[in-house]
């Protein structure tokens, strides 16, 4: 028997349609559908399920208010949610993702594109990757000696006068989002080199991310412009549905987007990022792979590698939502350094340096 799935949906034909893309797989088996988050909640009070379908807006309980409740009574549950494509959706998506849920994919309110081959594979592979996922562990508060920690130790890598003109590049997919926020806001604003950053996501997501990103952090995150100049102490995201490229010569690097079709079945494509580097002016390319399902990252480093100098930090197993993106690069031999998602930005800081 396949992976044992849970479906939350108001609508009883988007329902239906869920049913019937996990009934064509043998890797799932529809345990129990539920109307709303209650009836949800009251299901897993009582059982225990491989994964949950999610939707956000329903009567009587939401979908966020049930990912509050999961947390407040700290039941554990891995959760895929299926959001609308738009803004607002994009929005009320990072919220889930905070309040716990693994992943998402986001449906159209058009029934028919829902059931398109496209559509069919990313939410069955996206479930498969949720539900196969490590155990969900639960939101802790901030630990405000932590944040004192890390600004000494921003004064002490200042003292080392780290030289070298370097860049970031950072790739990460489901789990991504949340495992950013534990990396990204703990870089300073001085921190000596730009960061460029492939999250798989679809168009319309990115910018929300960037704008959650910038919101927690001391250095810029936006969601990357074509031709835009890199600079120091700046985060640029990758636009959902285009590949961004690193472009450059002799005086300076800007951004390039190109759209070339899905590589390792996603756009953007992490691989293009690394590969745009070789003949960058960077002195060295601090390359870091975070959570994610798939190879995105190993071949593009490994190219990148082949030419330039440079460094490989990968997310350790054990703090992975998904341990994919990170394993390829391990079981490639392309990594100097494993590190706990906590320490990776540490980790960033005592590469680059500080201005």
């Amino acid at each position: 028997m396949g992976k044992n799935i849970l479906v939350v949906d108001d609508s009883a034909l988007m329902r239906m349609v869920m049913c019937d893309i996990l009934k064509a797989d043998a890797r799932f088996h529809v345990a129990d559908i539920a109307k709303n988050g209650k009836e949800a909640l009251d299901l897993l009070t009582k059982k225990k399920y491989d994964a949950v379908v999610l939707d956000v807006n329903m009567p009587v309980m939401g979908g966020l208010e049930l990912l509050k409740q999961l947390q407040i009574q700290k039941i554990p549950a891995r959760v895929m949610m299926a959001s609308t494509d738009t803004r607002e959706g994009a929005k009320v998506t990072l919220d889930a993702l905070e309040l716990g849920a693994i992943d998402f994919v986001h449906k159209s309110g058009n029934i028919k594109n829902n059931r398109t081959e496209e559509f069919q594979k990313n939410f069955r592979e996206t479930l498969y990757a949720v539900a196969s996922s490590r155990e969900p562990t639960f939101a802790r508060s901030v630990n405000l000696g932590r944040i004192k920690t890390e600004k000494k130790f921003v004064s002490m890598v200042r003292k080392h006068n780290i030289v070298g003109n370097k860049i970031v590049a950072i790739a990460s997919s489901t789990g991504g989002p949340k495992a950013l926020q534990a990396v990204i806001p703990k870089l300073p604003k001085e921190l000596n080199a730009p960061v460029v950053l492939v999250q798989h996501m679809p168009v319309g997501f990115t910018k929300s991310l960037a704008e959650r990103l910038d919101s927690l952090s001391e250095l810029t995150v936006t969601e990357a412009r074509e031709g835009e100049i890199l600079q120091k102490g700046h985060v640029y995201l990758s636009r959902g549905g285009m590949h961004m490229n690193v472009s450059s010569d002799q005086r300076k690097s800007c951004i390039h987007y190109s759209d070339e079709p899905s590589r390792e079945g996603v756009k953007p494509c992490a691989n293009y990022m690394y590969e745009s580097l070789i003949n960058s002016p960077f002195d060295q390319v601090v390359c870091v792979v975070l959570t994610g399902m798939g190879l995105d990252g190993t071949e593009g480093i490994r190219n990148l590698k082949a030419k330039k100098q440079t460094f490989v930090i990968a997310q350790q197993e054990n703090t992975c939502a998904v341990y994919g993106m990170p394993k390829g690069v391990v079981k490639a031999g392309l990594v100097n350094q494993i590190v706990e998602l906590d320490n990776v930005a540490q980790e960033i800081i005592m590469n680059v340096g500080v201005k």
